[in-house]
């Protein structure tokens, strides 16, 4: 494969991004939590090239991105339980994992070998515009390589993926920050990735608990990898004091630091800024980046599950 082809947000652009996907390339494309690596999920070698391209294990299944709902229902079986959600939080941050629908035309590598499949409905209006333009369902993980920093611009795409994809569809820095909330809903409420969305939403929303996934389960969706978003450096967690040699991340107030995730102590700040900070950070070149704790309410739930997967052993 060629240099990776860098396409703005314009019409000619997201005409020639869909076109892409529809003949069976790689795009990658913001949404409004990370950049996707997009590829026809009806098509069997563009999903397998969606693998090769980030390293991903074959087990690690992929969420399916949709235009719209009607679109979706083609794919999953949709309780009422999956409408209410949809109706309060789609298109936004959220996947739902759902029973594949008998008869589903889709890539079986999609699934990683599952009888459900996570979809979605992004509501960044470049990835909504892709998905209307190019008329196909498109599985999209985060574009970069497998168990590295998930990217919030298209130079973070180019920085693992260039010359391995065919091309990256600029729409600027991602609003959210972190990857899409997972809910499951079969057969009962189960929050399989944490994210913008809570459990406490989730759970007010539905009128029931909402089950928390426990990482000795067995992988059922996307994210769940022990070691996942990991900078090049070794990350040391709930640092209360910098030693020699570090790159410091900072959150609320702090007297030194090299950046600062939320000066104030705004989680939603701080999601924002979490992945492009650890990028900035980690090409410094240190060896080791110390992290002050973040608090583990609402939000921060979402990025400490990032941030302890980062600082995991790695294979």
């Amino acid at each position: 494969m060629t240099d990776t082809l860098r396409l703005d947000a314009s019409p000619d652009g997201l005409a020639t991004a869909a076109t892409l996907l529809r003949n069976g390339k790689l795009v990658a494309f913001p949404t409004e939590t990370v950049y996707g690596l997009g590829g026809n999920a009806l098509d069997d070698r563009a999903v397998a090239g969606i693998f090769a391209a980030k390293g991903r294990p074959s087990f690690n299944p992929l969420i399916v991105h949709f235009a719209s709902l009607e679109a979706v229902r083609e794919y999953v079986e949709w309780p009422d339980m999956a409408q209410r959600v949809a109706d309060a939080l789609w298109p936004g941050p959220l996947t739902l994992v759902l029973p594949l629908r008998a008869g589903a035309k889709l890539s079986k590598l999609v699934t990683a070998g599952l009888d459900t499949l996570a979809v979605r409905m992004p509501a960044n209006p470049v990835a909504r515009a892709l998905l209307e333009l190019a008329e196909v369902p498109v599985a999209a993980p985060s574009a970069n390589r497998s168990g590295r920093i998930s990217p919030t611009r298209a130079a973070h795409v180019l920085e693992t993926l260039d010359g391995r994809i065919d091309a990256v569809l600029d729409g600027g820095a991602c609003d959210v920050g972190l990857e899409s909330t997972i809910l499951g809903l079969a057969p009962r409420p189960r929050l399989l990735r944490p994210g913008r969305i809570t459990a406490e939403a989730l759970t007010e929303l539905l009128g029931r608990p909402v089950v928390e996934r426990k990482d000795t389960d067995q992988i059922s969706a996307p994210g769940q990898m022990s070691s996942h978003y990991a900078p090049n450096a070794h990350v040391r967690l709930n640092a209360m004091d910098w030693q020699p040699g570090e790159a410091r991340l900072a959150f609320g107030p702090a007297e030194s630091c090299d950046l600062n995730l939320s000066p104030g102590g705004d989680l939603i700040e701080a999601a924002a800024n979490l992945f492009e900070y650890l990028y900035r950070l980690d090409a410094t070149g240190a060896s080791r980046i110390a992290v002050m704790p973040v608090p583990h309410v609402g939000l921060g739930v979402a990025i400490n599950d990032r941030l302890s997967r980062a600082a995991a052993p790695r294979d």
